[in-house]
């Protein structure tokens, strides 16, 4: 006898709903994933150290001609919410308080990577790509590179290049 194990995906609304509820705390290092709720994996030094070199970088060189979010959650669809260590967002009077942006809202996602490129590189990277977020950066912080993925379609990026040096890296401003 063989046993099938249904899996039951949720909505954006339904883990809004989880939040609301206290299933899931506001606290938790969780993201949706196709309808999937995702444990995140655990912040290293070198990560936050990464993101807030980045911050900076960006905070400084953008100005006000694009808001940038840092590991704030993004919606992409009906059964994903990801939440990229930053996305640089469209200016929007009310820093979209209604609702999180969308792929219409999103110029750039950046994802940083300590422990996880692979799961970023294969999960990650094509959600966005299905989601049409038109840029991607992968900051594979084990490898010292970072993989720029660019003209995103159903099927994937159709192009990524690979940069031998990580954005903001050795950045003192």
């Amino acid at each position: 006898m063989s046993l099938q194990v249904l899996r039951r995906l949720f909505t954006v609304e339904e883990y809004h709903c989880m939040v609301r509820a206290g299933i899931l705390g506001e606290d938790d290092r969780v993201e949706l994933i196709e309808g999937e709720v995702e444990e995140m994996t655990p912040i290293g030094s070198k990560h936050v150290a990464s993101v807030n070199q980045l911050n900076r970088l960006f905070s400084v060189n953008v100005g006000r001609r694009a808001i940038i979010s840092v590991q704030n959650p993004i919606r992409l669809g009906e059964r994903s919410e990801p939440q990229p260590d930053l996305a640089s967002l469209r200016p929007c009077p009310d820093f979209y308080s209604p609702a999180h942006p969308g792929p219409e809202d999103i110029l750039l996602v950046i994802e940083v990577a300590e422990a996880s490129a692979d799961y970023d590189r294969g999960i990650k990277v094509p959600l966005y790509a299905r989601g049409g977020i038109l840029e991607v950066w992968l900051v594979n912080l084990e490898g010292e590179a970072t993989e720029v993925y660019q003209s995103p379609s159903p099927e994937g990026y159709h192009e990524m290049e690979t940069l031998g040096l990580r954005p903001g890296a050795g950045l003192t401003t």
